[in-house]
């Protein structure tokens, strides 16, 4: 066996078990080796996924397991997204993103940032659990067209409304754009708070940033406007397997 086919048998096998360290470290070497990028996601991956989501189904996996798995997959995603979305243009515009105070989720988040870096964005990524002060002083500084907010709990969610405040009395509401998403968020939500768009998942976020760049008066390509690439496709797909997880994940939450 080729050291190409080990390290596609070795990073399914990690995936699988969540071992995220090791399925980064894999990803680099395969990548390393020359590998096909395409490969490594549909043929060890992205099955690997799947395969977290069957036994999740059959009572073999449990959540933590799946979000593990998920973490390693993200990992990995990491590696591949900026060859995969290297398009040599110049990005159609920068976003801010940021989980916010007192949360510390970012699977979520990241896979936004994966495509939105996708998509052409060009994204500063602030992590989690962001203060108000903070994102001010990120505002100042980097500029964005864009800022997104992320909320995992229930308990986090007013720092929505916080955020946006903040930007208020700093005179940079005018300025920016605000997208928020998260489980527990909603689109009724998200407009009572005074953000100016819900993402619902990575996809839709692409989309909706897209859409308030021509909002805000730029010429933005949107969806259907022309074809996706492979590493664009490939990219949506590896999300779209994480997210499957994370919807099995809280389906379980609210039904148990």
């Amino acid at each position: 066996m080729s050291r190409e086919e080990e390290i596609k048998r070795e990073l399914y096998e990690n995936t699988l078990s969540g071992r995220a360290p090791i399925t980064e470290k894999l990803t680099q070497e395969g990548i390393d080796l020359g590998m096909d990028p395409l490969d490594i996601l549909f043929q060890a991956l992205i099955p690997a996924l799947q395969e977290v989501g069957r036994l999740f189904e059959i009572g073999e996996y449990f959540v933590p397991e799946m979000m593990i798995s998920a973490k390693a997959m993200q990992r990995a995603m990491a590696i591949l997204q900026p060859i995969l979305g290297d398009t040599g243009v110049e990005p159609v515009g920068k976003v801010l993103m940021l989980t916010v105070k007192g949360d510390v989720h970012d699977i979520g988040k990241n896979l936004c940032i994966i495509m939105l870096e996708g998509a052409g964005f060009e994204v500063i990524d602030m992590g989690v659990n962001v203060s108000p002060e903070r994102l001010i002083d990120a505002v100042n500084e980097h500029q964005p067209q864009l800022v997104g907010f992320s909320a995992f709990l229930t308990t986090t969610m007013p720092f929505f409304k916080t955020n946006i405040e903040a930007l208020e009395d700093a005179g940079l509401r005018d300025k920016v754009r605000v997208m928020v998403g998260g489980a527990p968020i909603t689109l009724e939500y998200a407009m009572s708070v005074g953000a100016d768009g819900f993402g619902p998942d990575a996809s839709q976020s692409v989309k909706l940033a897209k859409r308030l760049m021509v909002d805000m008066g730029y010429e933005v390509e949107q969806d259907g406007d022309g074809a996706s690439s492979d590493g664009e496709s490939a990219m949506r797909a590896a999300v779209d397997a994480v997210e499957g997880l994370m919807r099995k994940a809280e389906e379980e939450h609210v039904s148990g």
